[in-house]
């Protein structure tokens, strides 16, 4: 307790900018160690798995140990720091905001990634600002080179998060109406879970520093479609004066019914169709999206996710479920849940 904490990260990474603003809204001393592009660390270990960020915690002996995935990373530091909790103590409420984070990372994410490689003007735009933040002494002429190389890796992996021909109009539809529903839900409370900031609403903040500043297309459409949305994220980038509020009370979940319709408009499909699809070994999923068609290959992480999701369902109490279960009705988030033990 007495070490600040470090993380790896890149402004460009959502994720990153995720879990800074949750760490300086929480009051936890931290270092951040901006990264070069797959530039080593020396005297770091290094994750299974390379994602931003990498937070590095001590082991019982004293080690470094370098930690990935943000969620659960969420969750570790609510054990080690109790103060201004980002975790909903009522269990059902913790269930939703849990819901509502996942989409963010996983659905969100997709209109993150097409909007700055699907398009050639957020491309050319985004290529300079990844090797600069990693590099920013690099000579131009040797910038340029690296990012034309690295966008082009990226664009050619558009497929693999879902973004095609055939999905972008349900991408694109989707991000409007999220736009549309966050500012309603901003005006109503501040926050998507009531008077203070959840698990979720640094989620949705995290996406939204790229989508709705840095990539020229999709910035335009927040600016046009939500200017208070805009300015919140600039609020929640540090929320460290930010007095705590009550969270939304069970009689007031009704509140989120737009959100949780999105929900299970377009991500609970593809969790459901990917993990059945994963589970009979196939390499790809279609399914239909919003009366539209979809398809892209099988996502294991997101996998995983969906099992997260059940067993946190399954887990709750008699009547935590009974209030879930009458907040997610008719919602189509309903459908995760179903038939399933």
């Amino acid at each position: 307790m007495d070490r600040r904490l470090e993380l790896l990260g890149a402004p460009g990474s959502p994720y990153t900018r995720k879990m800074l603003a949750l760490l300086r809204y929480r009051h936890i001393p931290h270092n951040i160690i901006w990264t070069g592009m797959d530039k080593p660390l020396p005297d770091y270990p290094e994750p299974k798995v390379k994602l931003l960020p990498t937070f590095y915690f001590y082991d019982d002996h004293g080690n470094k140990e370098a930690v990935v995935d943000s969620t659960p990373i969420i969750r570790r530091l609510e054990d080690m720091h109790q103060p201004r909790s980002v975790i909903p103590d009522n269990e059902a409420l913790r269930f939703i905001d849990l819901l509502i984070e996942d989409f963010a990372d996983e659905w969100l994410t997709k209109a993150m990634f097409h909007y700055r490689w699907a398009f050639e003007a957020d491309a050319t735009n985004a290529g300079p600002l990844l090797v600069y933040w990693g590099r920013p002494q690099m000579p131009a002429q040797d910038a340029q080179k690296l990012a034309d190389s690295f966008s082009q890796r990226q664009i050619d992996r558009l497929y693999v998060v879902g973004s095609n021909a055939v999905t972008a109009q349900t991408i694109e539809e989707s991000y409007v109406r999220l736009l549309g529903i966050l500012d309603r839900r901003i005006a109503a409370s501040g926050f998507i879970l009531g008077g203070r900031p959840g698990s979720a609403d640094f989620a949705l903040y995290g996406q939204l520093t790229q989508l709705a500043i840095i990539e020229p297309t999709s910035a335009k459409l927040a600016a046009k479609h939500s200017p208070r949305l805009r300015a919140w994220i600039d609020r929640v980038d540090d929320l460290s004066g930010y007095d705590q509020a009550p969270w939304l009370a069970d009689n007031e979940l009704s509140q989120l019914n737009e959100l949780l319709q999105e929900i299970g408009r377009v991500y609970a499909p593809v969790l459901i169709a990917n993990g059945t699809a994963l589970a009979k070994g196939r390499d790809m999923f279609e399914a239909e999206i919003d009366g539209r068609p979809w398809q892209q290959p099988v996502f294991a992480y997101q996998a995983k996710c969906l099992m997260a999701l059940r067993a946190a369902y399954f887990a709750l109490s008699q009547d935590a479920r009974k209030t879930v279960d009458g907040a997610l009705a008719n919602t189509g988030c309903e459908a995760l849940f179903a038939g399933e033990n």
